[in-house]
């Protein structure tokens, strides 16, 4: 058997095992709301998706805590930060999207990454849900749990798929805040590039308004799905993330308006082609690499640094990108 075999073999294994396993509880029952309520709470819903754009100090915390696997001993606690711009980038009234650009180095050398995004919509139907190994695919919203309720839809640095969840913003001890259904999502690279125990992630995520700013928490249950595909995938360890978003101007803005100004087309081709891949068939199929994500990823990133730096025009790196996305995705179904 050949490495690319074991490779579509095993990814084979892990979708099965996700997709076997039984689904996880919904946090709430539907919302039943008057005509008039339900305007309110959309309109306050807007709001507060909105108030996430901005610039911001950003310190991401990460903990993991209990083992749920004898002999697992869990990673020591790992602060990092950095700076980012947050975009509105499309807002329809019922779909809101925010372009995340991290922001390096200093006012001399500074280097600006594109880096996660963040759709919203409301009163979803579906969602584009982690499958296991190298496959999202479209997984209906309960018609009874739509109603009042937002996706959140999170993009990788490339706009390739990372993971989809639902859920209903509400107002609780004078917090308004996001809460998701369990959602399915793969290794961040931070994990993935240790060869760990774990495949992926079970998650709750939460987003918090806070008088500076905004937090984003992840509750996430790192798992391990069986070899041979049998059985459902087992918890190794419980990780707690704490991303603080906090309003802050003083880095180089300006970098971060530049790049996007110069490459916003390039981005738009590439979210369209993602998008148009996920509706054909049925979801998305690209192969991973831990320290890029998909295996596309670099060469993507890189077509938009030659935008940016005058090497490329928008017109010829937006034609090898979505020929770049084609062959990543032809395996698709076949």
């Amino acid at each position: 058997m050949t490495l690319l075999h074991k490779t579509l073999l095993a990814s084979g294994l892990a979708a099965l095992a996700l997709n076997a396993a039984p689904t996880p509880a919904l946090a709430d029952g539907p919302i039943v709301q008057s005509a008039e309520a339900a305007k309110t709470a959309f309109e306050e819903d807007r709001k507060t998706i909105l108030a996430m754009a901005g610039d911001f100090k950003v310190t991401f915390d990460m903990q993991e805590s209990t083992p749920w696997t004898e002999g697992y001993t869990p990673l020591e606690r790992k602060i990092s930060g950095g700076y980012e711009s947050v975009r509105v980038i499309e807002d329809t009234g019922t779909r809101i999207v925010l372009q995340h650009l991290l922001v390096t180095g200093d006012e001399a050398n500074t280097y600006v990454v594109k880096h996660w995004r963040q759709d919203w919509e409301y009163q979803p139907e579906r969602i584009l849900a982690y499958k296991g190994g190298d496959t999202w695919e479209w997984q209906a919203v309960p018609e009874k749990m739509r109603s009042g309720r937002w996706s959140q839809t999170v993009w990788q640095v490339d706009d390739s798929p990372r993971y989809a969840g639902w859920g209903e913003w509400e107002t609780t001890q004078g917090i308004r805040r996001w809460r998701s259904n369990w959602t399915a999502r793969p290794l961040a690279r931070r994990d993935a590039i240790r060869s760990p125990v774990y495949d992926h992630y079970m998650g709750i995520n939460r987003h918090q308004l806070t008088p500076t700013g905004w937090v984003h928490w992840q509750d996430n249950t790192k798992m391990i799905t069986p070899t041979d595909g049998a059985g459902d995938a087992k918890p190794v360890v419980q990780e707690y993330v704490l991303n603080t978003y906090e309003r802050f101007n003083g880095y180089n803005v300006a970098a971060a308006e530049s790049y996007w100004e110069k490459t916003r087309g390039y981005w738009d081709a590439v979210r369209g082609k993602w998008d148009a891949v996920a509706d054909a068939n049925g979801g998305i199929r690209i192969a991973q690499e831990p320290q890029a994500g998909t295996t596309i990823a670099n060469e993507l990133m890189a077509l938009a640094d030659a935008i940016k730096d005058g090497k490329e025009t928008p017109e010829a790196a937006s034609a090898k990108a979505l020929a770049l996305i084609e062959e990543g995705t032809a395996h698709k179904g076949g």
